[in-house]
């Protein structure tokens, strides 16, 4: 049988929502102006469109060239010892750092033929001549049996550019080409960490820009297949590209203050179409809605803004404070995702609540023209307004029948698929981030596999203050005595070696970066030296990147969690719903996790996918795409829950409530899901790993989150909590009714859409 609704809870506000499918067309006051911002958009919709053009012309401009100003690195602690170390080496010794290597094969001759030890003393003076460019040594010069290939084919020049990165990799742009390609009986590629992170730049940049070629086609489809509308599909699309340019020159302008990573350019096309897109199919789905109704333009137009545009505000808030969390760790590379992040957040918000209601005004009705759909129905009458949704309401019932199986049986799910997180291993960005075919790669492929040792895994012990030689011997053979510790050369000292610097090579046993590494970064900081220390190297940046990260993310977590619980408690009023989603949002990460370990630690599906496994987790990822896929599904848990909350206002009917949400968000969260996971593949399409890592693992979190935990986990939990659900006490629902956000305003009227009934009673 039908149900009957509720009047509305005791204690309750009958502001809330409408019953009639969330338009207010039967709600007194529906023709009202609203506040000034309405009124302001509203009334002079071209010259806000006008000033709107003109800033994002400015802002192409501003933003021209800005990935040139961008870092590839920022992985490090700037306050860590190894990062002290690394700087100080890098100025007292700038042949023990080179960042700068020449590999030089002379085929069957050999490296040590006269002819090809002539050209290699000529090419390291005319290098050690660069302007820049120091610290300029070779094998044929020391004659280190390391800088040479064990089958004395190849062997090395090595050198060291100066400079902060961006300076550092001009000159490499300048001189790379007089150096590279055939010089007499010698083949030159160029390797080392400078010329890997520039050409990682390089690639980043150039697959941006296919991921963009791929995803705006794609998503005007998807967009077309939504709205059918041709004119309402490319008002979505529009709104991601003045977010996307306008975040471009606020991140131009910031590469003026601190360092930006260019990694951060893949989030913000991807959040830039991703949010731009779900916060304008929220507004013109609403305004579509009103004028179904019979609301006339403006009164739509004020109506989605008072209501919908409620709702993106306060979503957008709820994601840039996600993103904002990444401001309290000291690495650049995180710290550039919260910059863009903020930008393109607040970008696509103001958009959606400034330009697009200015377009909606000016089109009308003609929101609705050039509806591709019909070419599909082929004279089928279109779908009742009435009937849409109906399958997400008997989905909705059929859930809340059986909360506790479903319960149960998703988050056990959603547990085991995260399980293969808690092996995860962690490591530091290498070379093998960029494909087998990077010339830098191959560069350090060939270090790996030919040379003796393993090139750049040694450790560093840098040594400050007066000492004698015997003092220098002693501490050698101290640290020599060390557990793991396989070999160790050194000193080279400077100023005499009476006073002043030295260091120690430092090679561990077993990997460059692993457990073993890792404890003997520790015994040789521990380890008493009648001098200062400070210790560097893969490991030791690796152990203090670590450190960093745990030392600041129980702050991040707490600032997630409690914006969180703070913001959705002024959202609905409800002490538990708060708690409820930081838990399901945390599931919704689980299956991220878990593939992100089992797919790019274990290296399942490497071939498939096209990118070398190593064994281990960059330190950083798991952080950022938390913060990243934990805001976006807040994003959609706001869009449901402000529906929920708006009806269950006006009726006071939980299971109805929950229902009517479900019924009114589960296809327009499921859509703009897709659309971002598009976006998301799109950029996981990147040759470098972690781009397609953040890309391909966002995609499946927000999948999971619209797909199940939005669809699934969330009507059977509220059913399974029942009116509690609304429950706070005294003093917080008092705070609530004053600084509360609500999506509706006005009186409700009282009947149950026919509809809506027969959906209800059928599913009984």
């Amino acid at each position: 049988m039908a149900e009957v609704k509720k009047s509305p809870p005791a204690g309750g506000t009958a502001s809330g929502g409408t019953a009639s499918g969330g338009t207010s067309s039967g709600r007194t006051g529906g023709a009202r102006t609203g506040g000034g911002w309405t009124r302001f958009v509203t009334a002079r919709p071209r010259l806000t469109l006008l000033v709107a053009l003109v800033l994002t012309a400015l802002a192409v401009l501003a933003g021209g060239g800005v990935a040139d100003r961008m870092g590839s690195g920022g992985w490090e602690d700037p306050a860590a010892e190894s990062t002290y170390a690394t700087e100080a080496l890098a100025r007292e010794f700038p042949g023990s750092q080179p960042n700068l290597l020449l590999l030089l094969d002379a085929g069957e001759a050999g490296a040590d033929a006269p002819a090809v030890a002539a050209e290699a003393r000529r090419l390291a003076e005319r290098l050690d001549a660069e302007p820049g460019v120091d610290g300029v040594g070779s094998y044929w010069s020391t004659g280190s049996p390391a800088l040479r290939s064990e089958d004395g084919r190849q062997a090395l020049i090595a050198a060291r550019i100066a400079g902060e990165e961006k300076d550092a990799g001009a000159i490499l742009d300048r001189i790379a080409p007089e150096y590279r390609g055939t010089h007499g009986p010698v083949e030159v590629t160029l390797g080392g960490g400078l010329a890997v992170r520039h050409e990682m730049q390089v690639i980043i940049q150039e697959d941006l820009l296919r991921a963009e070629l791929i995803a705006l086609p794609l998503t005007l489809v998807l967009l077309v297949m939504v709205f059918g509308s041709a004119v309402a599909a490319l008002l979505p699309l529009g709104v991601g590209i003045v977010a996307i340019l306008g975040t471009n020159a606020v991140l131009r302008g910031i590469t003026e203050f601190t360092d930006v990573s260019v990694f951060a350019q893949n989030l913000t096309t991807a959040l830039g179409l991703g949010l731009a897109i779900d916060y304008a199919l929220f507004v013109v789905r609403r305004y579509r809605e009103e004028l179904a109704a019979g609301a006339d333009t403006y009164t739509a137009v004020r109506t989605t803004l008072r209501t919908a545009g409620r709702t993106v505000l306060f979503s957008a808030l709820t994601v840039a404070v996600s993103l904002s969390a990444m401001l309290v760790f000291p690495q650049y590379f995180l710290r550039s995702f919260a910059y863009a992040g903020i930008a393109v957040v607040v970008l696509a918000a103001t958009a959606a609540l400034t330009l697009l209601p200015a377009a909606l005004v000016l089109l009308g009705d003609r929101v609705n023209a050039l509806d591709l759909r019909r070419l599909l129905r082929r004279g089928r009458p279109p779908k009742q307004d009435a009937a849409e949704g109906s399958g997400w309401a008997r989905a909705a019932d059929l859930v809340m029948r059986r909360a506790p199986v479903f319960a149960v049986a998703t988050a056990a799910g959603l547990v085991l698929l995260g399980l293969p997180f808690l092996g995860v291993k962690f490591g530091t960005a290498d070379d093998r981030q960029l494909p087998t075919t990077a010339t830098s790669r191959v560069v350090q492929d060939q270090l790996r596999g030919g040379f003796p040792g393993d090139p750049g895994g040694a450790i560093t012990v840098l040594a400050e203050g007066r000492a004698t030689p015997a003092q220098y011997a002693a501490y050698r053979e101290r640290i020599a005595a060390l557990d793991g510790v396989g070999r160790v050369d050194g000193p080279v000292t400077a100023s005499g070696g009476g006073t002043g610097h030295a260091y120690f090579t430092v090679v561990p046993e077993g990997e460059t970066v692993g457990a073993g590494a890792q404890r003997v970064v520790g015994e040789l900081r521990a380890a008493p030296a009648p001098f200062d220390t400070s210790v560097t190297g893969q490991a030791a940046v690796l152990v203090d990147s670590k450190d960093a990260l745990g030392e600041r993310l129980p702050w991040a977590a707490a600032i997630v969690v409690l914006a969180t619980l703070l913001l959705v408690f002024l959202l609905t009023g409800s002490v538990l719903i708060p708690v409820q989603a930081v838990v399901l949002n945390a599931l919704s990460l689980t299956a991220m996790f878990g593939a992100v370990v089992w797919v790019f630690q274990e290296g399942h599906l490497a071939g498939l996918l096209g990118f070398t496994p190593t064994g281990d987790i960059e330190t950083t990822l798991p952080v950022l795409m938390f913060c990243v896929a934990f805001g976006l599904s807040m994003d959609y848990g706001v869009f449901l829950l402000s529906r929920v909350k708006e009806e269950y206002d006006a009726t006071g009917d939980h299971e109805h409530s929950v229902r009517f949400g479900l019924r009114r968000t589960g296809g327009l969260i499921t859509a703009a899901a897709v659309i971002l996971a598009v976006v998301m593949v799109a950029i996981g399409t990147s040759r470098v790993t972690n781009t397609k890592m953040l890309g391909l693992g966002v995609a499946l979190a927000v999948l999971m989150d619209a797909m199940v935990v939005r669809s699934l986990l969330v009507p059977a939990v509220m059913k399974l909590t029942g009116r509690l659900t609304w429950w706070a006490p005294g003093p917080l629902r008092r705070f609530h009714d004053r600084f509360g956000v609500s999506e509706s305003d006005g009186p409700a009227p009282l009947a149950e859409p026919a509809a809506e009934k027969v959906t209800a009673g059928a599913s009984r």
